[in-house]
């Protein structure tokens, strides 16, 4: 008989913005950047929802992989950075057993029992830690959305019981500030 185990990463989403927002010195802000002079700039972050990754654990071992496309607009005119990071625990959790995130700090294949994440869609993951991490950043304006796809991925065997494994993921867009 055949477990099949289901992933879920929970994603949360983070907007971090300054309360206050000052003026740049004369001479030291944009010309006639996409912002008409006294208007506000916005920065709105989205997801393509929850990840699932079924999976059907062989003997040897088996690797699935799910995608999750992060959507940033931001009218800052001098862009934005997004950040990634676990919440509380960077394992996954199934009632009690875990399925921890990789010890990959370099993109590199995935060890049996260990989830990751990567930017280029490879077969090379790094574990997520519990640090915020920068993913991706932009140094202009993008009001019509600027989108990061993140590719999870779990490679697991029979030692990981049957159901579902469940792991937080925080994503966090920061306007640029300098």
């Amino acid at each position: 008989m055949k477990n099949k185990i289901v992933i879920i990463l929970t994603l949360a989403i983070s907007l971090l913005i300054p309360s206050t927002s000052y003026a740049q010195p004369y001479g030291k802000g944009i010309y006639n950047a996409n912002i008409p002079y006294g208007n506000e700039t916005s920065l709105s972050i989205a997801t393509s929802g929850d990840v699932t990754i079924p999976i059907t654990p062989t003997l040897s071992g088996v690797q699935q992989s799910a995608n999750n496309t992060i959507t940033v607009t931001s009218t800052d005119v001098k862009g934005y950075k997004l950040y990634i990071r676990a919440i509380n625990n960077s394992a996954m959790q199934n009632q009690g057993t875990l399925l921890p995130a990789s010890s990959n700090s370099t993109p590199a294949p995935l060890a049996t029992n260990t989830w990751g994440y990567n930017l280029d869609g490879s077969a090379n993951f790094v574990g997520i830690t519990l640090s915020d991490v920068l993913i991706h950043s932009v140094t202009t304006p993008v009001p019509t959305g600027d989108n990061t796809t993140v590719t999870y991925s779990l490679k697991m065997n029979l030692a990981k019981g049957a159901g579902l494994f469940v792991g937080n993921v925080v994503y966090t867009a920061v306007p640029q500030t300098d």
